[in-house]
């Protein structure tokens, strides 16, 4: 069904500066409101110009990645302002609040179908950022090495290098078909999946505490076929709705959730934002292989609302 979704991954390390970093414990929100600020003042034409007025924002990589709109002809979600991100900055899961000078912090971006040839930008921008400085007191890192990763075959290349200042170019990109054909030797009947960073899903106009596995497969379907359609221009031929009656079957054999709030500030709105959202663990029971593909491209994507800030984040488990 997404067979030729593109994923790219990379980790990106940021080295401290002589006065270290002052870091929030979720580091999300930091590193997507910082990044943002220094994409626009380093990519935009007319800074001082919104995005919908813009008569360049058509081939604005700013209003491309950050303000991305449903094109006037789209099938689907034409009446919504904006789409899914074509991105992903993933935080450290580690909660340590300050980083002496020297020490290291290591974060991944994942980029998504036509984002991809947009890397250089995103170095750039990280360069520039750590120069503008971070977190409490607006403290400078340098950006200190980008690896290209492929979580399937476990390689790693190192892009850009800050000591030498080049930038390689390597292809570990990951596709639906790679993932489809690293799963289908999997046939368990049981998984258990670890919610890692807060996660939002919808259903039926409301925020779950909980999450029986067909609301799961109801937002990923959702994310994973908009990123489909936006940013790669390809229409998902799957049955929406059989998949879900399926999902259905799936049993909950346990879990353990928690609700855990979180308030970020949204300079763009000129807004604070109320983002929690549930943490915890669950295991599912039945006919899991037909999901499987579903369950690891939604690894990389993440779920639920808030995921360019590493929000929605899981991990597979098999029992």
């Amino acid at each position: 069904m997404f067979a030729d979704f593109k994923i790219a991954k990379y980790e990106i390390t940021l080295e401290a500066g002589e006065e270290g970093l002052h870091l929030p414990a979720y580091k999300g929100s930091t590193l997507r409101g910082g990044f943002g600020t220094a994409f626009r003042r380093i990519a935009c034409a007319q800074p001082k110009s919104p995005c919908s007025q813009c008569l360049l924002k058509s081939n604005c990589p700013y209003a491309y990645i950050f303000e991305t709109e449903p094109p006037p002809d789209s099938l689907v979600l034409k009446n919504y302002d904006t789409i899914p991100r074509p991105f992903v900055l993933e935080p450290p899961l580690e909660t340590r609040t300050f980083y002496g000078p020297g020490e290291r912090l290591t974060f991944h971006l994942l980029l998504f179908g036509r984002a991809i040839p947009y890397l250089p930008y995103f170095i750039v921008v990280f360069r520039e950022l750590g120069e503008l400085g971070i977190g409490k007191g607006r403290k400078k890192y340098r950006l200190a090495e980008l690896t290209a990763v492929n979580d399937l075959t476990e390689e790693r290349e190192v892009v850009y290098s800050g000591d030498n200042q080049l930038v390689r170019n390597f292809d570990l990109t990951v596709s639906g078909r790679d993932v489809l054909n690293y799963d289908k030797t999997w046939e368990q009947n049981v998984l258990s999946i670890d919610f890692q960073t807060m996660t939002r899903l919808k259903f039926e106009g409301r925020y779950v505490g909980n999450v029986p596995f067909h609301i799961l497969i109801r937002n990923l379907l959702r994310r994973l076929s908009s990123l489909y359609y936006f940013h790669h221009g390809v229409m998902p031929n799957g049955n929406f709705q059989e998949i879900i009656k399926q999902a259905e079957k799936i049993r909950t054999v346990s879990e353990e959730f928690i609700w855990v709030d979180w308030e970020r500030y949204s300079s763009r709105q000129d807004t604070r934002m109320n983002l929690g959202g549930v943490v915890g663990n669950v295991t599912y029971e039945g006919e899991l292989a037909e999901f499987m593909q579903l369950l690891t491209l939604g690894q990389f994507t993440h779920v639920g609302k808030g995921a360019t800030f590493g929000m929605g984040k899981y991990q597979v488990r098999f029992e």
